[in-house]
């Protein structure tokens, strides 16, 4: 429903006025929180981005390009990953990495690495699954997926994302330390 990175954050217009300065209320000031009106309104998956670039869906109006530029304080092209044009969907990256669809070609993986200027990796998540977006969030320090991923998977996000690189904080080490707890 909603694509932000450290500058910003697009809902879809069919954010209440409730939601929404609840939403503003819980971030702090220097992030612009923004409404976008646009008939494609599951921004996570037509919008794919970090904290410099951005990947949009090819069908999105131009107004909503300028506000993914503008509130989000980055570069936008249009683009499709391996053919599908819901790029928020079928790719996550960070400021650090990048995992795509297992389908991308070698070409389009050395494009999308040249736009982005990360690197990126054809994979999975959750036992095999193309849909990215449905089973990774990703920031530059921690990373979530869904209970299905193997092993593998798992290894190949962490290194893509730069993962063991990261310093996690005492806020991090509490939520591992509570989520190992649940899942026990």
């Amino acid at each position: 429903m909603c694509v932000g990175n450290k500058n910003g954050l697009l809902l879809p217009q069919a954010t209440t006025d409730q939601e929404l300065l609840h939403i503003r209320n819980c971030l702090p000031d220097s992030v612009v929180v923004q409404r976008v009106d646009e008939r494609l309104s599951a921004l996570g998956n037509c919008i794919a981005c970090n904290d410099y670039v951005s990947l949009i869906h090819t069908d999105l109006d131009r107004e909503t390009e300028e506000l993914v530029a503008d509130v989000l304080g980055v570069e936008v092209f249009r683009q499709t990953i391996a053919g599908n044009i819901l790029v928020g969907s079928y790719c996550q990256f960070t400021n650090r990495g990048g995992l795509v669809h297992p389908h991308t070609s070698i070409e389009d993986l050395d494009e999308l690495s040249s736009l982005l200027q990360v690197p990126l990796v054809a994979g999975t998540v959750n036992r095999g699954s193309e849909v990215i977006g449905a089973g990774l969030v990703v920031n530059d320090w921690t990373a979530f997926c869904g209970l299905d991923t193997t092993a593998t998977e798992l290894s190949v996000i962490e290194s893509v994302f730069k993962l063991r690189d990261a310093q996690p904080s005492n806020i991090v080490n509490e939520m591992r330390a509570s989520l190992i707890d649940t899942m026990s």
